[in-house]
């Protein structure tokens, strides 16, 4: 029997469908390098139709994602739309279809390049929700994602700057932190289905050693980068930035046991996801200002 829904219920259950909380950092995290590429003379029109396609791309993303875990989420999470029957799985998947093909729209107008990356972007994500994050590759899989994200918005913005060569390597760390983070909260859960995430191979306890030290390694990259000159940046910005993310992966690292507990983990999720865009960010604001 179908469940019958109110329109309250369908509208709720699409804005929860579309994991609006990632998908507002990552908005954050493609304004911020767009603007970056922008300035200091702003194209309006090019930056809205950059942020508004990866936007678009990531909410195909998240629908997709709850789509393909509609199975394994009855088991586990009668909390998601889908499963509690406010959404029905045809109308995810044609909510997916549709932000995809509204990014391919959005991306029209801009140069070929950065609709090849969003496409490139856009196939991980697919991948990942398909099969990937059930497997070792999903940190792998963050690695090469999110160094797309400031690739496509200064390619979008018809800007290069040499600092993007140096930003993958510090971009690739903080997707493995990111992954690892994002995953943590559900190992338990994730072990108990047999899905080999690389944070469910790695435990609890190593996941908690090994996400604080990418971020310090990020940081390290950095500080070596700027001790050398090798990317020129405005001292006092990034050495405050540098010192506010060490002090924070150490303190993570100190205080690992803290977090084993279950309860705990989405605070955790949420302080490695702001040490990761304030690390990028404040070197970013050091470089172009």
């Amino acid at each position: 029997m179908v469940k019958k829904r109110t329109p309250v219920e369908v509208l709720y259950g699409f804005f929860l469908l579309c994991h609006p909380l990632p998908v507002f950092f990552h908005a954050v995290a493609v304004s911020l390098f767009a603007f970056m590429a922008g300035w200091p003379v702003f194209r309006w029109g090019t930056l809205a139709l950059v942020i508004s396609a990866h936007v678009a791309m990531q909410i195909a993303i998240a629908i997709f994602n709850d789509y393909c875990d509609r199975h394994l989420d009855a088991q586990s999470r009668s909390d998601k739309p889908i499963v509690r029957g406010w959404i029905r799985p045809s109308e995810a998947f044609l909510g997916g279809l549709f932000f995809c093909g509204l990014m391919i729209l959005l991306l029209l107008p801009l140069n070929r390049l950065a609709l090849l990356i969003s496409l490139c972007y856009l196939t991980l994500g697919l991948s990942y929700n398909i099969g990937l994050k059930a497997t070792l590759w999903s940190g792998i899989v963050f690695a090469v994602a999110i160094p797309l994200i400031p690739l496509y918005a200064f390619v979008g913005m018809d800007v290069w700057h040499p600092f993007v060569f140096w930003l993958v390597p510090v971009a690739a760390l903080v997707g493995i932190a990111l992954n690892l983070s994002n995953s943590l909260p559900d190992i338990e859960d994730d072990a108990s289905h047999h899905t080999r995430t690389l944070a469910v191979v790695l435990g609890p306890d190593r996941t908690l050693l090994l996400t604080p030290t990418c971020l310090l390694c990020a940081t390290a990259i950095i500080a070596i980068l700027t001790m050398w000159q090798v990317v020129a940046t405005r001292g006092l910005i990034t050495q405050l930035t540098l010192l506010e993310i060490g002090l924070l992966g150490v303190g993570l690292l100190v205080s690992w046991r803290y977090w084993l507990d279950e309860k705990r983990r989405k605070l955790y999720f949420y302080l490695i996801v702001s040490g990761c865009f304030l690390l990028v960010g404040g070197w970013l604001i050091g470089i172009l200002s």
